[in-house]
């Protein structure tokens, strides 16, 4: 099984943040996966190739918004708020404010 990077709390950059938000369909993962604890890439339902989901994924996780976990074959994301508003306090709460739905 390959190991998934996520950066420390404390190594969460506020340009890989604000790089990986840049992006319409990765702002709408953020948005969708903000209402819920936990999704897996499918339960997104968004209108892309798989090969362009799993990028977004990879920026996301790497850039350290989201947490990424498999079980089996499937693979559950679930957002780290906590960690996003010790590092950057108030950040996501104004993101998600004026996030407006993708699709």
């Amino acid at each position: 099984m390959r190991t998934l990077n996520h950066p420390a709390t404390e190594d969460i950059s506020l340009s890989a943040v604000l790089y990986a938000l840049s992006d319409n369909y990765r702002l709408e993962i953020i948005r969708r996966l903000a209402g819920h604890k936990e999704l897996t890439c499918g339960g997104l339902a968004l209108p892309v190739a798989k090969s362009t989901l799993s990028h977004h994924f990879k920026v996301l996780r790497e850039a350290g918004l989201i947490y990424s976990r498999t079980e089996g074959r499937e693979c559950y994301n679930s957002l780290r708020q906590e960690d996003l508003e010790q590092r950057f306090p108030g950040l996501l709460s104004a993101v998600l404010a004026a996030a407006q739905p993708l699709v």
